[in-house]
């Protein structure tokens, strides 16, 4: 199988991911857009993921990237069908490159937080032998406000009703973090736009306790990873 991956920072990579992809032998080809990296022709590909940033859906001036990412991804999914997963910018952005909206989430979810499957998601493959209840890093100040007219939501929180919806037969996406490392919040920490946003929301100096309660969660979140990872693939080479 080939991978094309779109990436929009450098640190948001496909994480925890990679060690399942190289147990695999998977080959993958890392897309960085906002370095100004070409999407090259999708024929050559088997599946898409499109991971997160600290971009919106709607800052096309500021990144103009974004247009062609959403017109790839509208093609890769009603045109071609084949294989697709979203994660955070990723969910959005499926969302709105295929008629459906977003704006801001109130308040911002941020933290270790509990998401819980729907009934549809218990009975979806992406969510095989998983937990009606996961707890998974949340890092968004935007939400998926209305899916496409054709989605399935997956997975709700209190807060947030589409954390995790399936468009079509093989299109899924999370607005949580799937592919968390041990490094992973440490590393985000770094970034100005996203510790702001966490300092704004939980507090100065919270750095810390986020990333105390991400490696208290660490095992869940690999386990978890793993078995989503394994349910995409048997999605994805059936």
């Amino acid at each position: 199988m080939r991978l094309l991956v779109l990436q929009h920072i450098d640190c948001e990579h496909p994480g925890r991911l990679r060690d399942f992809l190289a147990d695999d032998g998977v080959e993958w080809t890392a897309v960085e857009l906002d370095e100004g990296e070409p999407i090259p022709p999708l024929e050559d590909y088997d599946a898409m993921w499109v991971m997160g940033g600290p971009m919106d859906v709607w800052d096309v001036e500021e990144h103009p990237w974004l247009v062609p990412e959403k017109q790839a991804i509208r093609r890769w999914v009603r045109e071609l069908q084949k294989p697709f997963l979203g994660v955070c910018l990723g969910h959005q952005l499926l969302a709105d490159a295929l008629g459906g909206t977003c704006g801001p989430q109130r308040p911002p979810e941020i933290g270790v937080l509990p998401v819980e499957l729907t009934p549809e998601g218990r009975t979806d493959p992406i969510f095989d032998r998983m937990a009606d209840q996961q707890h998974a890093l949340q890092w968004h100040s935007v939400c998926v406000a209305q899916p496409p007219e054709d989605a399935v939501v997956l997975a709700s929180s209190p807060v947030c009703r589409v954390q995790a919806m399936r468009v079509g037969p093989c299109a899924w996406s999370m607005q949580y973090h799937v592919e968390v490392e041990d490094d992973t919040v440490r590393n985000w920490g770094a970034i100005d736009a996203y510790r702001q946003a966490l300092e704004s929301t939980l507090g100065p100096g919270s750095i810390d306790a986020l990333a105390a309660d991400a490696d208290r969660h660490m095992e869940g979140f690999v386990s978890d990873a793993q078995q989503l990872y394994r349910n995409f693939i048997t999605a994805a080479t059936a």
